[in-house]
């Protein structure tokens, strides 16, 4: 019987997307919530999308879900700064994690990134791993992190890096370390949905290598 109610930011990236696609054809969730600027391109009998300008909106909504994907994410290339990059990495997300709470969500589950470290002295990576800190001291019964590596597949937008890692893993993927090989991101997708449905409570980080085997 399809009782849950999910709800996916991020649902027009790559990840965000496949994620929305599973749940609609997995039978446990009767709704699937999008968070959006703008409606999705594709329509949904079970698919409602919440337009909002920026996620303060989202308290102007009457909605709640048990399980919530968050599969947000930017570049520096692509924010312009670090300012607008912790916005969108770190703001955004604990935004969306409190309010969600707020309204009983049970299970938060976050994409994040490789090499993910509140300590590091890399920008990218330090913010991933504070968002990853504050995230799980919000109070959800459950919260799963993953950390895929290079993520591959069709974007609607190029990305240098992703070009020449797809590139990379076509013809010297063996060479490279499981944990830091370039990971399809329909891998990663699957991997969320699976975990969204485990019962043990707890905070859990998934590796890349581990999303291999989806």
């Amino acid at each position: 019987m399809n009782e849950k109610i999910a709800l996916v930011a991020g649902a027009t990236g790559l990840v965000g997307r496949q994620v929305v696609e599973l749940l609609l054809g997995d039978s446990r969730y009767r709704q699937v919530m999008v968070i959006a600027r703008r409606p999705l391109d594709f329509q949904h009998s079970r698919l409602i999308t919440l337009l909002v300008k920026d996620f303060d909106g989202l308290a102007q909504h009457e909605w709640q879900a048990h399980d919530v994907f968050c599969c947000l994410g930017t570049t520096m290339r692509q924010a312009g700064s670090k300012e607008a990059f912790r916005q969108v990495d770190f703001d955004f997300v604990v935004t969306l994690a409190r309010e969600s709470h707020r309204r009983g969500a049970a299970n938060f589950l976050l994409v994040s990134a490789l090499g993910a470290n509140v300590r590091s002295s890399v920008f990218y990576n330090r913010v991933k791993g504070e968002v990853e800190a504050e995230v799980s001291r919000v109070g959800f019964s459950r919260v799963v992190i993953v950390r895929p590596s290079l993520l591959l597949g069709n974007r609607k937008e190029s990305r240098l890096g992703e070009d020449i890692g797809k590139v990379v893993a076509r013809y010297l993927g063996w060479l490279i370390p499981v944990r830091y090989r370039a990971i399809e991101s329909n891998k990663v997708a699957r991997a969320l949905v699976y975990y969204a449905n485990q019962t043990n409570p707890g905070v859990f980080i998934h590796e890349s290598s581990e999303l291999q085997s989806f």
